[in-house]
């Protein structure tokens, strides 16, 4: 950076990155709103940052007037309550540490304003969990740029969005529902990392990238004020599941693994249905897509294939790498593209595959054009990267945006 000597020592700057997750086992509810806590545990896989991520630098110098905050290149109020949360509680654990003089780094700047700058590679608010790794991104780096301890950050993660805790890990992780009424064990933790299953792949097919009808904040107040099947799902039924999805990715069982994701994912839904007025985050297109997995399982006789759904109408699929090349066929059969020769997958590279005659016919479906706008091929990956090239930096030397940052 080429700034004046005196003005170069007041500029503090981190970059990072962080992933996003899906659930497997579904977060819905919370038992307290502040705190964000859950009314049950959840699990999830988390993505690599190669296809889907968040990047954030966040700058502190003693010359920043006011904190101040840019998402996807555009200014945002920085005044929003779970972002005040998330800041204070990093200052405030970077103070202690401070006053208990072992801070490794140096914190001096914990009193300086900071400008944050965030950007997503891919669609913000469309069932694509882009809450979560931006707050675990903010969160991280805050943490890099202040000195804080990696344990204390899951909590905070959660008080700017619950799930957001899950992408401070790589592979599969478990956010855990906690007893305590201040929520310090409710946090997130690694049940495998991601090279513990390689052969496990990711599919999301994207069907919309519009924002949601209903935003997850406001549908599951809704749930845990209407949903008499809520909490039934809460106490009976997730303990279990969570032990048994524990269990079934340890011994890497896909079939038991897929069978329990889509259960999940079900029942899920079946509470925003529960709700009253009822939430519809599904369209006829997530339903098309379910009833072809089920029907191409049926085929093989066995879970090939598994589906999941968030807060939004888009599929998340999973399987295993021997079983991709043929179901991305599948889906290019029954959802052609209009114009052929656009990027129908991005991501990860998937192989051709031939569809047998017997196989399109067994699955007895009408081809809909245009169904998939495209599809994200992924895999497990890693927690939050620091990036140490100061290129990455999204910030420039005067602490604001790049040009290429910035958006109209």
């Amino acid at each position: 950076m080429n700034m004046p000597e005196n003005d170069k020592q007041s500029l503090s700057m981190v970059t990072c990155t962080a992933p996003v997750n899906i659930a497997v086992i579904k977060y819905w509810g919370k038992r307290d709103e502040d705190l964000i806590l859950p009314i049950n545990s959840s699990l999830s896989v988390t993505l690599h940052q190669d296809q889907l991520k968040t990047t954030t630098t966040v700058a502190c110098s003693r010359n920043f007037q006011q904190d101040r905050i840019w998402l996807n290149g555009k200014g945002e109020d920085i005044s929003n309550p779970r972002l005040q949360s998330c800041l204070q509680e990093i200052r405030r654990f970077s103070r202690k540490r401070r006053n208990t003089g072992d801070s490794t780094s140096d914190v001096s700047g914990v009193s300086h304003k900071v400008h944050i700058c965030s950007v997503n590679n891919f669609p913000t608010a469309a069932g694509l969990a882009s809450s979560a790794s931006g707050y675990a991104c903010l969160v991280y780096t805050l943490s890099q740029l202040f000195g804080v301890e990696n344990e204390q950050l899951s909590a905070v993660a959660r008080q700017g969005s619950g799930s957001a805790c899950r992408s401070l890990y790589g592979g599969f992780v478990q956010w855990k529902l906690g007893e305590q009424l201040d929520g310090k064990d409710s946090l997130a933790e690694q049940v495998e990392s991601e090279s513990y299953w390689p052969e496990l792949r990711v599919l999301i097919l994207v069907v919309s990238a519009e924002q949601k009808s209903v935003g997850s904040t406001s549908g599951m107040h809704t749930s845990v004020e209407t949903s008499q099947l809520l909490k039934y799902r809460a106490d009976v039924v997730v303990p279990s599941r969570m032990e048994e999805m524990i269990r079934v990715i340890r011994e890497r069982d896909f079939p038991a693994f897929g069978e329990l994701t889509m259960k999940d994912s079900n029942q899920f839904h079946a509470i925003c249905l529960d709700t009253y007025p009822p939430i519809f985050y599904l369209n006829n297109m997530s339903h098309r897509i379910i009833s072809l997995v089920h029907r191409y399982n049926q085929y093989y006789g066995e879970t090939r294939v598994a589906y999941t759904f968030d807060a939004g109408p888009n599929a998340v699929i999973y399987t295993l790498q021997d079983h991709l090349p043929e179901f991305v066929q599948v889906v290019r059969h029954f959802f052609p593209l209009e114009v052929s020769g656009e990027e129908f997958v991005k991501g990860l590279p998937v192989c051709s595959a031939d569809l047998s005659e017997e196989l399109k016919r067994d699955i007895n479906m009408e081809p809909t054009p245009k169904g998939i706008r495209y599809i994200i091929s992924t895999k497990a990956g890693p927690g939050p990267c620091v990036m140490k090239d100061p290129n990455h930096h999204l910030l420039g030397a005067d602490g604001l945006p790049k040009k290429s940052v910035i958006s109209d």
